[in-house]
């Protein structure tokens, strides 16, 4: 099976060092046998969630079409005050049975390695049963790209190919396993309360 990979981008810069390096997480999922989607808040922003919103409306619509047709997500952010950002957060408040079975793994740009803010994430994809990698990627662009914008940090090219292939291994098991027991009759799987 070919894991399905979402990735999204909450910066709200156009040139953002976040985004760009989700691109080549994306990329490296690619060559390791991953299907992958963008979705950049930046260009598809979404209306501040309410109870009474309206799931046809365009950019929420695109939005919950490319979080059901993904099996695992990359969720990436800058750190705003120690946190994600606002956008990302408002994305989050959208979903919460959609992300049950699926793996998440963690971006991070900030100057302090962003530790807290990918806690807030693994935080409240835990309360909505998704899965999270043991592990997140923190960039820092002062440090990690030249004034072109290349990466330079041969360490961070190394981690951002092993994210990748672990997302599309582990991703994989888990979302085949979690697809296998909506599927069964088994009884004492979380799996159970998600069948339709």
């Amino acid at each position: 099976m070919t894991l399905k990979v979402l990735g999204v981008g909450s910066s709200m810069r156009q040139d953002s060092f976040s985004t760009e390096t989700l691109k080549i997480i994306l990329n490296n999922v690619n060559k390791n046998g991953g299907d992958t989607r963008l979705l950049n808040l930046y260009s598809n922003p979404l209306p501040m969630y309410t109870a009474e919103y309206n799931e046809k409306l365009s950019g929420i619509k695109h939005a919950v079409e490319l979080v059901n047709w993904a099996d695992a997500l990359v969720l990436a952010t800058p750190d705003y005050h120690g946190s994600m950002a606002g956008s990302l957060k408002n994305f989050l408040d959208y979903f919460w049975a959609e992300f049950a079975g699926k793996t998440f793994g963690y971006l991070c740009s900030s100057h302090e390695k962003g530790l807290t803010v990918m806690d807030q994430m693994r935080t409240a994809i835990r309360q909505c049963y998704g899965w999270s990698l043991p592990y997140g990627i923190s960039i820092n662009s002062n440090q990690d790209f030249n004034a072109d914008r290349e990466i330079i940090n041969v360490q961070l090219l190394g981690r951002l190919e092993s994210f990748a292939r672990d997302l599309v291994v582990y991703g994989g098991l888990i979302s085949n396993q979690f697809k296998k027991d909506l599927d069964s009759t088994i009884q004492n799987s979380y799996a159970v309360h998600y069948r339709k």
